[in-house]
């Protein structure tokens, strides 16, 4: 694993165990067993260290919606499942999404993270209008705002919010709920 990555990582875990008070370079430094400095030397101002935490983030992330965005002959059957899925993957590994959660709140006091936040936030909802496009969707910019809001809340019940984490299996059936809902 190269450095940015075990320093991006130990960030995202110390944003969900400590939050954004909590990440400092050298409690990087400490947590990942690096010699002092390493974090200063790879990302030199707070700003850069948080940089780098959003992109390794929003690289995690995108993996884990890999299967449903990455697919060439998608029927309207199989995306609730893949879209549950993904969902349920970013709530298995709660720090992931906690860390999420500490950088967009983050992004709302600092323009320039706020700038790299809704350029990764691109990246998950351009994809998803493509893929409401190829199966139908007669307003597919709205759908896939509604689609990445829906997952957005269900993760911030279960995470944040008094709600229970779902199953995988009421994962399916909320996801497909709601797209036979939109393409229906």
């Amino acid at each position: 694993m190269k450095r940015s990555e075990v320093v991006a990582d130990t960030a995202i875990t110390l944003l969900a165990e400590r939050g954004m008070r909590g990440l400092t370079h050298r409690a990087v430094d400490e947590a990942a067993g690096l010699p002092s400095g390493s974090t200063s030397n790879l990302a030199r101002t707070r700003a850069a260290l948080l940089e780098l935490t959003l992109a390794r983030l929003t690289e995690l992330e995108l993996r884990a919606l890999a299967p449903a965005y990455e697919s060439d002959s998608f029927e309207l059957s199989d995306l609730p499942g893949v879209m549950a899925e993904a969902v349920y993957i970013q709530l298995t590994d709660r720090r992931r999404t906690l860390a999420r959660y500490e950088l967009a709140l983050e992004a709302t006091r600092r323009p320039e993270l706020r700038k790299i936040y809704d350029e990764a936030g691109r990246r998950f909802r351009d994809p998803a209008v493509a893929l409401l496009t190829a199966l139908g969707s007669r307003d597919p910019v709205r759908h896939a705002g509604q689609l990445v809001a829906f997952g957005e809340g269900l993760m911030f019940d279960a995470i944040a919010g008094a709600g229970a984490t779902p199953t995988l299996n009421e994962l399916v059936e909320a996801m497909r709920e709601l797209l036979n809902g939109m393409l229906h």
